[in-house]
């Protein structure tokens, strides 16, 4: 499948009677409140299954974040898929503990961390798909797609759009990033950002 930017191909509450891969591209996943309010719950990187644990509807939306293209499965075909890759039973168990693992720091991240900790630990986790290595030392600038919007990132972190635009500005100055542009950023401190997402203070 090939869907075009802005287009949900995931609806929230709709019958789940399909999984998806993400082949290209990212995707927002969020659920509205009944008064009609947003919670962003993750942003989808290529590799990701989407789905995969709904049973009868699903519980969040997908929106595709620029163009994405996905392969699309049906629950139904899930045995017959393993039978014929006995490979994807291993992978379909490891996307359950990551879902666990994603769930458990999203709880910490909402409950415990400030703000500045919240955007670091953002940044990171933007990051971490293609350059785990680069966050564990003083490695050289990481520069990072972002296409999603400040109000992306604040719904996504439990804060006002405000807090959100002043943390960025506070770490532009503090010589943590620089900014060229909405959709980018670059990680000038890659370490340091990574110590202030798990709660490390530097002297």
């Amino acid at each position: 499948m090939v869907v075009q930017a802005g287009r949900c191909f995931i609806q929230e509450g709709a019958p789940a009677h399909d999984f998806y891969v993400l082949t290209g591209g990212r995707a927002k996943l969020f659920s509205l409140m009944p008064d009609g309010r947003r919670q962003i719950v993750g942003f989808a990187e290529v590799g990701d299954f989407l789905g995969l644990a709904s049973s009868e509807s699903y519980a969040f939306t997908a929106e595709a974040l620029g163009e994405v293209t996905l392969c699309r499965f049906p629950h139904s075909a899930i045995d017959r898929l393993v039978e014929r890759f006995p490979r994807l039973h291993g992978r379909l168990q490891q996307e359950a503990s990551s879902e666990l693992v994603k769930m458990q720091a999203r709880l910490m991240l909402l409950g415990r961390k400030t703000a500045r900790e919240r955007l670091a630990s953002f940044l990171v986790e933007q990051a971490s798909p293609c350059c785990a290595h680069a966050l564990k030392d003083e490695h050289g600038p990481l520069t990072l797609p972002l296409p999603m919007s400040r109000t992306d990132i604040a719904d996504y972190l439990g804060l006002t759009i405000e807090t959100v635009s002043r943390t960025f500005s506070l770490f532009r100055k503090e010589g943590l990033i620089s900014i060229r542009g909405a959709s980018s950023v670059t990680l000038l401190s890659p370490g340091l950002l990574s110590d202030m997402a798990g709660g490390i203070k530097r002297s």
